[in-house]
């Protein structure tokens, strides 16, 4: 039997589930703790809880609204402005070959938080489908959240 030991996840489904993620996490510090590197007017950004590569990071509204079309139009504009921030930091950072970015509008479209509309901007490097992805549905991250963390925030505010 395989043991990948993950100790960050036991939160996910020993807390209580109350409300939404997203919004309990505007009422918190920033810091490594809720993994939110800046605040906007209209939106948060934050790294991915559970990233599909290093560097994963999330553009969320602030408003708890579940489609893009339910925001306003300054919001929508500053989601796309932050998400290519991100990804300008992110080839600073990580320089990766590429990146994925989308957004899964629904349960039905793979949305972990269905309520909450948010983007997802993904870095990606060439052959970085690693064999444990392809034969094993297991995923292995080269650096610990807290690095990405520090890491990322720190060329974020440099930036800023």
């Amino acid at each position: 039997m395989k043991h990948i030991w993950a100790p960050w996840r036991i939160r996910s489904f020993t807390q209580p589930k109350t409300g939404c993620a997203f919004c309990s996490i505007q009422e918190e510090q920033d810091g490594p703790g809720n993994l939110v590197v800046w605040r906007s007017e209209s939106c948060l950004v934050v790294l991915n809880r559970y990233p599909y590569t290093s560097g994963h990071v999330l553009v969320i509204a602030k408003e708890h609204i579940s489609s893009l079309e339910g925001l306003t139009p300054a919001c929508r504009a500053e989601m796309m402005e932050l998400a290519t921030r991100c990804m300008t930091i992110l080839r600073a950072v990580y320089q990766p070959d590429g990146f994925n970015l989308g957004a899964n509008i629904g349960g039905p479209a793979g949305a972990a938080i269905p309520g909450h509309v948010h983007l997802h901007i993904v870095p990606r490097w060439s052959g970085d489908t690693h064999f444990m992805t392809v034969l094993d549905s297991t995923r292995v991250l080269p650096e610990a959240l807290e690095e990405t963390y520090q890491r990322f925030r720190q060329a974020w505010l440099a930036q800023a």
